[in-house]
């Protein structure tokens, strides 16, 4: 069994989903040591998320935008949690909804994701920086 682990980080993207596939595998060769195994993907922020989806149309992500915005508004009038602004409470909300890690196996040594598959990040701030992921593979 290898396992291998790394800390990435992302350059800042505007608010909404970006594909960061090519990211992960430009960034992790370790992936290339593994014939048969699975990788972890956690990001280290509670105002952002990643999910897995279509990768060639990118009105797929420009939806997912308007959705999750219809989904948790920013102007809820109920949101206690303000101090870092109207965006801020939306954001943790929607990391909650989405999540935080992603799974995919690793098949020699390529990621298995399916045809019209990407690694999504999704930007909830509007100002969200550089965002940080933790990469782990494990295989044999």
């Amino acid at each position: 069994m290898k396992i291998f682990q790394k800390e990435l980080a992302l350059p800042p993207f505007r608010r909404g989903f970006h594909l960061i596939t090519g990211h992960i595998v430009d960034n992790f060769p370790k992936i290339g040591e593994i014939e048969a195994g699975m990788l972890q993907v956690w990001i280290k922020h509670t105002s952002a998320g990643l999910t897995i989806n279509e990768n060639a149309d990118p009105t797929v992500r420009k939806d997912f935008e308007t959705f999750s915005n219809d989904l948790v508004p920013e102007d809820y009038a109920h949101f206690i949690h303000t101090y870092e602004g109207p965006d801020d409470m939306p954001a943790h909300l929607k990391s909650s909804i989405f999540g935080v890690s992603v799974q995919i196996p690793i098949s020699s040594g390529k990621l298995n994701l399916g045809t019209w598959q990407g690694i999504y990040l999704g930007e909830f701030r509007n100002h969200g920086g550089r965002r940080k992921l933790v990469l782990t593979a494990w295989g044999a």
